[in-house]
């Protein structure tokens, strides 16, 4: 369960502001917390406040380590998921109206996130 809290963490986040250290998959979990149930089984709105969690974390990511770290948290997630939660998770930015530079899957290159 606390895989798919990462992969939804990441899904939704990739890019903003926060300045201090690097965000951490615990922190994501905990942030994306109401978006543990549609990325397990998906529906056909995503929950408001998974929604207003995502843009919160988005909102904290300002440096590209803060964004990397965002990805590999996702990926380490993403290589264990269902591909329907995969799916799911993959889909919650555009849903949610937020824009990041890759696609949520497990063959994400982490590594050029900026």
């Amino acid at each position: 369960m606390i895989k798919i809290l990462y992969l939804v963490a990441v899904i939704a986040v990739v890019v903003a502001p926060h300045a201090e250290a690097e965000i951490l998959c615990s922190t994501l979990a905990s942030t994306l917390s109401p978006c543990l149930n549609y990325v397990m089984y998906g529906g056909h709105q995503v929950p408001s406040n998974c929604c207003a969690s995502s843009k919160s974390l988005y909102g904290m990511a300002e440096t590209t380590s803060d964004r990397q770290s965002i990805c590999t948290c996702l990926k380490t997630v993403a290589v264990s998921a269902s591909a329907a939660s995969i799916k799911n998770a993959a889909g919650l930015p555009g849903k949610c109206g937020i824009r990041i530079p890759y696609k949520i899957s497990p063959s994400m290159d982490c590594s050029k996130v900026q």
